[in-house]
């Protein structure tokens, strides 16, 4: 399973990304009349106008269907705000959810976990047995690939491509997404064949099936790992049910494997469009689209006019979070952060994102823990709390005085920062004002720089950014394990900068740790070390929310509950 953390690029951080999900126990069917206390599997009519209820936790609502009851044949289409241009979702300029999405289709996925994470098997397709026990007094990991498992190049899937995952993940020249879990292997070698790998660990890592993965041994030189994925997703090293028939700036289409040995897709053709926010939820009202999400009351509106649909929503598994970049002049000093943080309102945001969708929660004190979990803790400092007049005596106290214009200066400048969001939603915009008035009350000059949702990626990796706003999604409940990935001095996925060797020795501590009690309470303690810097700031989690066309199957939110792409289908 993947565990580390990938940043999702949304237009508006308050738009959830349409997930599709795997299969569980069957759903049901209700007409738009009456009212509903709990939300049915297959998600609540469309054109129900009464107050929608609240998911479950761990609920499962992706109109759950056994692949009996699909349809063999038909298309589908889905919407992205961006695709690429790097393909390669182990680097860190790839590893957002929109690859994440794109790669589940044409690359092997080796772990299948149950809606709440706590149980996690191998994929038969690729895993035929994995092992974990201590040898001479270190952990070993044993994983035996199915004889059946090879890349579309034809190259056997053997031990060679867990000795290329550790390779790009750890050796000089690489910028990989994460390390976590790889930084602590000792060797990698081939087992009684070649298809068999045994992972000896200098450290222990718990849970150690949460990193182990594997990578094309072709694709593994640095030049390649870093720039040969520019603009092509490569399907020759790749190894799912489904290829990229085509590519453009504007859509992403998938076809069915002819080399794929497993369950034959029930879909088609399955198309990605790059749409922006508001394109998107036109898109599914004039039928160009099978599911949309459903991100402000605007969109819930426009959802109920739509006949034959379904609204599909549950607890998400990201968190959004304001980035404030510490190698700008602007936020180098960390009592400016600091005020930031005290000056933002952020229950007054979340009302702002979730107005008129019946959606209540926590503001959550953690990027990686959810607030309704167990063992979750506020990891936010005591004294980040908002507060117009604390924000005031942090600057005053680091030496800026008010000026005649309202807004605090040092050395004759204006306390002033840039705020970078991307998308053409009301709600984007809607954020953006707030958070500026909050800041002028405080005595700091926000400057508002909205862009395309397609320009996050460049902006981004550049660099060239001061505040923005993004989600860190995980496809585990043990997310937290790999702190250090988001955190981290010297990670490249920590776009913050904030961070030091301290907290890096906290955070690596948190996987050799094998009781998970003991664990996240470790967690809990570097976290609040590295939140007290002020370099990333957790703002609200929220839903996956979408509206689906009616007899879409197995696609929509389901916590952790792995897809299989190749059981997405339209019901019989």
């Amino acid at each position: 399973m993947k565990k580390n953390l990938i940043i999702s690029r949304i237009g508006a951080v308050a738009t959830s990304v349409v997930m599709i999900a795997a299969l569980a126990a069957c759903g049901n069917s209700n007409s738009g009349t009456g009212s509903y206390t709990t939300q049915p599997a297959d998600g609540t009519p469309s054109t129900y106008t009464g107050k929608l209820p609240m998911p479950d936790a761990n609920g499962i609502y992706n109109n759950p269907q056994p692949r009996e009851k699909l349809k063999d044949g038909g298309s589908a289409t889905f919407s992205l705000s961006s695709a690429g241009p790097d393909w390669n979702y182990f680097n860190v300029n790839g590893n957002t959810t929109y690859i994440d999405t794109l790669w589940s289709y044409y690359m092997p996925k080796l772990w299948i976990s149950n809606a709440d994470g706590s149980k996690l098997t191998p994929n038969p397709n690729y895993i035929t047995s994995y092992d974990e026990k201590t040898v001479d007094g270190k952990q070993t990991i044993t994983v035996t690939f199915s004889p059946k498992a090879k890349w579309n190049d034809g190259t056997d899937i053997d031990w060679t491509a867990v000795e290329a995952a550790w390779k790009v993940r750890t050796e000089n020249g690489y910028t990989p997404s994460s390390t976590e879990g790889w930084d602590q292997v000792e060797s990698v070698k081939q087992g009684t064949s070649a298809k068999q790998a045994v992972i000896t660990m200098a450290k222990p890592y718990y849970p150690a099936n949460t990193f182990v993965d594997i990578y094309h041994p072709k694709a593994a030189s640095v030049d390649t790992f870093t720039k040969g994925w520019i603009d092509n997703p490569h399907n020759e090293w790749g190894a799912g049910p489904y290829i990229v028939d085509s590519r453009s700036d504007s859509q992403v289409v998938f076809k069915p494997n002819p080399k794929w040995w497993g369950n034959k897709p029930k879909l088609t053709t399955v198309t990605y469009k790059i749409l922006e926010n508001q394109a998107e939820i036109n898109a599914f009202k004039n039928g160009e689209i099978d599911a949309a999400s459903v991100g402000s009351k605007d969109k819930l509106a426009t959802v109920h006019t739509i006949k034959d649909a379904q609204i599909r929503r549950g607890f998400g598994s990201s968190t959004a979070a304001y980035q404030l970049n510490t190698t700008k002049d602007s936020l180098k000093d960390i009592a400016v952060r600091k005020a930031f943080n005290q000056a933002l309102d952020r229950s007054q945001l979340v009302k702002i994102v979730y107005a008129g969708l019946d959606w209540t929660e926590n503001t959550p004190g953690s990027l990686l823990v959810a607030p309704y979990r167990k063992g979750y803790e506020n990891n936010m400092p005591k004294d980040s709390g908002f507060s117009t007049a604390n924000a005031k005596k942090t600057l005053e106290g680091a030496g800026y005085t008010m000026g005649s214009n309202g807004y605090y200066q040092k050395n004759g400048k204006d306390l002033s920062i840039t705020y970078t969001d991307f998308s053409d939603s009301a709600t984007t915009k809607a954020i953006a004002l707030a958070v500026q008035k909050m800041m002028k009350n405080a005595g700091i000059k926000l400057n508002i720089d909205i862009k395309g949702s397609s320009e996050f990626s460049t902006v981004l990796n550049s660099g060239n950014w001061e505040i923005i706003a993004m989600r860190w999604q995980s496809g585990s409940p043990y997310g937290y394990v790999g702190g250090k990935q988001i955190y981290g001095s010297q990670s490249e996925s920590n776009v913050s900068h904030a961070g030091n060797a301290s907290i890096d020795s906290a955070f690596e501590e948190v996987p050799t740790i094998s009781d998970p009690s003991k664990q996240l309470s470790a967690f809990n303690k570097a976290e609040k070390k590295a939140l007290a810097l002020y370099g990333q700031l957790p703002i609200w989690s929220g839903p996956t929310m979408g509206v689906y066309k009616k007899g879409l199957a197995n696609v929509g939110p389901a916590r952790y509950l792995t897809v299989l792409r190749e059981d997405v289908g339209w019901m019989k």
